[in-house]
């Protein structure tokens, strides 16, 4: 499609001597960064048709000097050098894309306005940048006098609402019907609302209503209105709030070449993004040509992270034949009473909870559930034979239940214990407790060691604190425990020894890989290997990642290159080469993955001669 096709106007009508060629804008790489492909293109004379006729085609001669023979010649424009590609960083997250939109200066007219929207183009997404606008300065004067003509609309709107009374007629009105009212015009004093009322009435609305031009502040109310329909009207061309660039120019002053440079977050797993460039020339505020897309320039995204160790980290463990689990139920019986109200509502919700650690623990694969221990305990409270008799049989009642209700489950499989007072856990609630005094803390735990448990609990009666004791420690004395033994089925030794997946380090792997570096210098740091070390590199912390390196006991070419990375942030080029070339003789292609990293690739340039193999 040709510019000359496209725009037929008669303003551009100096177009039409360039037929047969295509005018856009182009997409290059900056020179004076490093590319990694280049491609030549050569610009041949253009001919003009009209010089050409049926007969020969005069060329420039010179005389060779050695066979004195005139040889046609002439001269061939520059070559010029473009990237193909280019390979690009991705450093803390960050992708920072670089690239020149140069438009020629034919297609730059006075009267009209160039739009290019460069487009970010990945395999899951599209991101459309800021446009560049190239404004010729006829257009930017009538855009221009477009604000001009929509300020001018807008300072014609009323705002004072003032303006709509005919003041002088309102005002003789009312000192002629309310001389009361005519009075306050010069008294200073604050009127009371509802003594305003009284004052004006309706009456005095209606001459207010009477002696307001309403065909004018209907006109003013239509204009405020309309003020979006007259901006688009009076501004056909708005200027852009949201360009990278707007610049005025007129033909004839030559190319412009403006250097666009993005930085934009990466996505896990990015390896290639092409930007493309779309135009259009608009005139009058109207879309008047679509312009041909230059080719796409193509991104190659290198990141760290994809020189992780994906290798699985294990735990060794330890795993025991015999496995055992525990819980706690508070069961509420009454004071001295053994029978088990399960329709009250904390009991339902205590055995219902029991009843689905049975299920859990008969739906498993790898235990084999052998027997279950159902105790049962009382607080000091009461002598220590009553309290035996009552916890045994609580107990038993306990036992009875969950045969009854807990399906599969063996009658001999339940047994029962008691506990008649739980002195040791006793002790353990005092110690930790937060409201008694230190003082009666030692005088209470010095009671609980007495072998006479009665007489211990008599002495505390007596004391201050023991309402305390009664009210908030025994009432977490009555307690109802449940012991699960189980094996697992096909272990004979009582003990294995085994490796599992280490699942905090994969953890940690895994946010690497996904640019979280963050969460993966937290979740590695600690292990103090390779991946560690390549997590606190990409996080900024070159120096602590340079010591984990530095203490490895075995290095390969992933960890020299890493080395060769981190020291080239610090200046140590010096030692940077050395261990870059020593990941080249571990792994050869670590040649070609330098070329990818800005921190080593100038050290390849640098040393390419030297070293042949880099080449």
């Amino acid at each position: 499609m040709t510019v000359l096709s496209l725009l037929s106007c008669s303003s551009l009508g100096r177009y039409a001597g360039m037929a047969g060629e295509t005018l856009q804008a182009t997409l290059s790489l900056p020179d004076d960064m490093e590319a990694a492909a280049v491609e030549t293109r050569e610009t041949a004379p253009r001919i003009d048709s009209s010089e050409v006729s049926d007969g020969p085609l005069i060329m420039n001669a010179i005389r060779d000097d050695e066979t004195g023979e005139m040889v046609a010649t002439d001269v061939i424009s520059a070559s010029k050098v473009v990237a193909g590609f280019r390979n690009v960083a991705e450093r803390a997250g960050m992708i920072s894309i670089a690239f020149d939109v140069t438009v020629p200066s034919e297609l730059i007219s006075s009267s009209c306005q160039l739009r290019f929207s460069p487009v970010v183009e990945m395999p899951e997404d599209s991101i459309t940048l800021e446009p560049v606008v190239i404004t010729g300065r006829n257009y930017r004067k009538r855009q221009l006098k477009g604000y001009e003509r929509y300020r001018n609309f807008l300072s014609s709107i009323i705002t004072d609402s003032m303006v709509f009374i005919r003041q002088d007629q309102l005002e003789k009105f009312i000192m002629r019907y309310f001389p009361e009212t005519y009075a306050m015009k010069t008294d200073s004093s604050v009127v009371p609302e509802p003594l305003a009322e009284n004052l004006f009435g309706v009456n005095q609305m209606g001459a207010l209503t009477h002696y307001t031009r309403q065909a004018m502040k209907r006109r003013n109310a239509r204009k405020a209105a309309d003020r979006d329909v007259m901006f688009c009207r009076y501004v056909k061309s708005p200027i852009p709030e949201r360009a990278r660039l707007d610049t005025v120019m007129e033909a004839g002053e030559g190319c412009l070449t403006y250097r666009y440079i993005h930085d934009m977050p990466a996505v896990p797993g990015l390896k290639k993004l092409q930007v493309c460039l779309s135009g259009e020339v608009f005139r009058d505020g109207e879309k008047t040509a679509e312009m041909p897309s230059p080719q796409k320039l193509t991104f190659y995204v290198s990141s760290l992270s994809s020189l992780a160790d994906n290798t699985p980290r294990y735990l060794f463990k330890v795993v025991d034949r015999v496995v055992t689990d525990n819980t706690d139920a508070f069961l509420d019986f009454g004071k001295g009473s053994v029978r088990l109200d399960t329709l009250l509502e904390s009991n339902a919700a205590e055995l219902a909870r029991i009843r689905k650690c049975f299920e859990g623990v008969h739906s498993r694969k790898d235990l084999v559930m052998d027997s279950v221990t159902v105790t049962a305990s009382c607080s000091p409270e009461g002598s220590w034979l009553y309290n035996e008799r009552l916890a045994a049989a609580r107990a038993d009642a306990v036992k009875s239940y969950i045969i009854d209700k807990v399906s599969g489950l063996e009658s001999s499989s339940v047994r029962s214990r008691h506990v008649p007072e739980n002195w040791e856990y006793f002790r353990k609630i005092v110690e930790n407790d937060s409201v008694l005094e230190q003082s009666s803390k030692i005088r209470i735990l010095e009671l609980s060691q007495d072998a006479d448990k009665d007489r211990a609990e008599e002495i505390m009666s007596g004391m201050p604190e023991y309402r305390y004791l009664r009210e908030k420690i025994y009432p977490r004395l009555r307690t109802v425990s449940f012991s699960f033994y189980m094996h697992r089925p096909g272990v004979m030794k009582d003990t294995i020894h085994t490796k599992v997946l280490d699942t905090l380090y994969m953890r940690g792997l895994e946010a690497l890989k996904s640019l979280d570096y963050k969460t993966a210098a937290t979740l590695l740091g600690s292990y103090g290997d390779y991946n560690a070390a390549l997590a606190l590199a990409s996080s900024g912390y070159d120096d602590s990642a340079l010591d984990i390196l530095d203490a490895l006991h075995s290095q390969d070419s992933r960890t020299y290159y890493l080395q060769a990375v981190l020291l080239s942030r610090s200046g140590e080029y010096r030692r940077a080469r050395e261990c870059f070339l020593r990941s080249v003789e571990k792994d050869p292609s670590m040649v070609h993955r330098a070329n990818l990293d800005p921190e080593l690739s100038g050290i390849i340039r640098e040393n390419d001669e030297e070293y042949g193999f880099l080449q």
